[in-house]
This record gives C-alpha cells, sequence and structure tokens, in this order.
C-alpha cells in the first residue's frame, strides 16, 4: 500500500508545476513605479502644514534715496575731516590713534602699510593692507 501511495504520488508530482508569485505594488509609496511621482507630489503638499512667509519689499522713493544719497556723503565728509586733524595733510605716519572707541594702528610690512582697525567696545578687528609704490 506505501509502494503505491508512494508510486501515485511521484507520478502526479511530474504533472504538477510551481510558479514564482511576484507582488509588485501599484503606489510609489510602497515600491511602486517611480513615473507615479505626482502623486507622491501631491500627497507631500497635501500634508505641508508649513507656509511660507511673504517678504515684503520696501520701494525707496527717489527722495528716501536722495536723503540716504545725502547721509552718506554727510558721513564721509566727516569721517575725512576727522582723519586730516588727526593725521594731517600728509601721508599716513607709523603709529596708533585713538577715534573715540577706535583704536587705529599703523605699522610698516613688507607688502606697505599695515593698517589694524580694533574696535575696543565690541573686540571687532580689521586689518588693511596699503601696498608701497614700488
Amino acid at each position: 500500500m506505501k509502494q503505491r501511495l508512494l508510486f501515485i504520488f511521484i507520478l502526479i508530482s511530474g504533472f504538477v508545476y510551481s510558479q514564482d508569485l511576484v507582488y509588485t505594488p501599484i503606489s510609489p509609496f510602497f515600491g511602486g513605479t517611480t513615473f507615479n511621482y505626482q502623486q507622491i507630489m501631491a500627497s507631500a503638499a497635501a500634508q505641508n502644514d508649513f507656509t511660507e512667509e511673504e517678504e515684503v519689499r520696501s520701494v525707496t522713493t527717489d527722495l528716501e534715496n536722495f536723503t540716504n544719497s545725502l547721509n552718506n556723503r554727510l558721513l564721509s565728509s566727516l569721517s575725512q575731516s576727522l582723519f586730516q586733524q588727526q593725521l594731517g595733510d600728509t601721508n599716513l605716519t607709523v603709529g596708533t590713534y585713538n577715534f573715540g572707541d577706535l583704536v587705529v594702528e599703523i605699522t610698516p610690512g613688507t607688502n606697505g602699510l599695515n593698517v589694524s582697525i580694533l574696535n575696543v567696545t565690541t573686540g571687532e578687528q580689521t586689518q588693511i593692507t596699503i601696498p608701497n609704490g614700488n
């Protein structure tokens, strides 16, 4: 009896075929085709709670532009007169100069004059090299 069952099982197994079942999802969220990117973007846009604040740009009028230009010229003239009072009409000379909270130190260097400007209240420092005429 066992031999008959074994024979029938072997005989039937020769006629039975198997196949691989492959599941391909339709949704791109789960590995589907990437050509459905519009669906991803629409879903992301629907879930986006962030609203971008609009930047308000102020348009300056001609009168405001003129006023700003005039202020810049007056400040430039004032700073030029302060430098002339402190340094004189001659070229920059080596030394240390104080302008309120600013300390200006002029030292000779290999490439020309080195001008170091230090704001003693904030600690900000700027260095400028004025090349020599060689």
